[in-house]
């Protein structure tokens, strides 16, 4: 029993090493070349560039005071839509001291000369009436006492407005109530009740209390590589995809090209501006990332082939036509002209036609019998 076990354990050892050899031997033996193969097709073939950049309104309006002081009420906040000439902020106005201390020194004085004008003025008055001095010398210094009362009233309000920022007759104008200049969307309130505020001056911009836009009048805005700025042109239709809302698809006409460029990461940027066109409902907010796809060139149903199928040789592009089928094909190398590529499918202007058959890449088979081109 135990001969014929040993007999049967060598049989097996002896099947698996020639099934072995077999394997190794059938593995060794160079496959048969297959090429994918393709038939020229008439295509619309499109280059195209996508721009990268965000959406901003066109003109963003700083509200900014026209006096110094603390926000003591912010009657909008962002988000809000104002109307040209509708209050935003009110300002306390914190009075210089050596204009506050003029001020109420020109009060003093105005009201001295106020009296001494009433004093003479009712001695001359007495005077005329008596017959005793003329109706010249009378109206002068009733003139004169008119006068001293309109600067008591002038001192009172330069106190008022020193004081306070706005005097009681010109409230409804005051300056203390910082008024949008434009109708638009509120962006921003970078001030809170309490912050302090300045005027703007030679020496700084002064303090902005609210960014204003028109949401509906936006555009893009972007950089272009120095390769491809030479081939646009303004008036040039774009697409606008905003990353935010990738389901919105806006389009938009180029209207701006920089004269210069400005370098960025090592090469040089143009920058861009396109104006947006039919927003319909979509809420798009300032500052929205977007890419901007613009045609550079265009040919309608022309003959073209995979790119992947030509082969470049200097200036130069080759394809390989088939002849015959199965294992009798053949391959004859043939120049072609190329024309605009898409990048995936090349034109084809002259060496080939429709009724040709071009090699593509090889067909290699991996581990799984699957295809993948080399």
């Amino acid at each position: 029993m135990k001969k014929y076990s040993k007999f049967f354990v060598a049989g097996i050892i002896l099947i698996i090493f020639i099934a072995t050899f077999v394997f190794l031997w059938m593995k060794s033996q160079p496959q048969p070349v297959a090429y994918e193969e393709f038939t020229p097709a008439l295509k619309d073939i499109r280059k195209t560039t996508v721009i990268t950049g965000k959406i901003e309104p066109r003109n963003e309006i700083n509200i900014k005071p026209q006096i110094s002081g603390i926000i003591v009420k912010l009657y909008k906040e962002a988000g809000q839509h104002v109307q040209a000439g509708e209050v935003i902020a009110k300002v306390k106005v914190i009075p210089d001291e050596s204009q506050l201390s003029s001020a109420q020194a020109r009060i003093r004085l105005a009201a001295i000369n106020a009296r001494q004008a009433k004093i003479d003025y009712d001695r001359m008055k007495t005077l005329y009436n008596k017959g005793l001095v003329s109706g010249d010398e009378y109206d002068q210094k009733r003139k004169a006492l008119q006068q001293a009362d309109e600067e008591v009233r002038a001192a009172n309000e330069n106190l008022e407005v020193v004081r306070d920022g706005v005097s009681a007759e010109n409230a409804s104008t005051s300056s203390t109530l910082i008024r949008s200049t434009v109708s638009g969307l509120i962006l921003d309130i970078p001030v809170k009740v309490g912050n302090t505020v300045i005027l703007s001056n030679t020496f700084n911009d002064g303090t902005t209390i609210a960014t204003v836009a028109d949401m509906n009048d936006l555009i893009f805005r972007g950089n272009v590589d120095e390769t491809e700025v030479g081939q646009l042109v303004t008036g040039m239709p774009m697409r606008i995809t905003i990353g935010a809302l990738q389901n919105e698809k806006l389009e938009a006409s180029l209207e701006y090209i920089s004269p210069k460029a400005t370098e960025a990461n090592g090469t040089n940027q143009f920058e861009i501006k396109a104006a947006l066109h039919g927003l319909g409902t979509a809420q798009i907010r300032s500052g929205y990332s977007a890419t901007a796809e613009i045609v550079l060139a265009q040919a309608n149903q022309v003959l073209t082939v995979p790119e992947s199928a030509i082969e470049f040789q200097g200036n130069n592009t080759y394809v390989y036509i088939i002849h015959g089928t199965g294992k009798e094909k053949t391959y004859t190398k043939k120049r072609v002209t190329t024309g605009l590529s898409d990048g995936i499918n090349i034109q084809i202007t002259s060496g080939l036609t429709k009724a040709d058959k071009v090699r593509g890449p090889k067909i290699v088979k991996d581990d799984n019998n699957s295809d993948e081109q080399s």
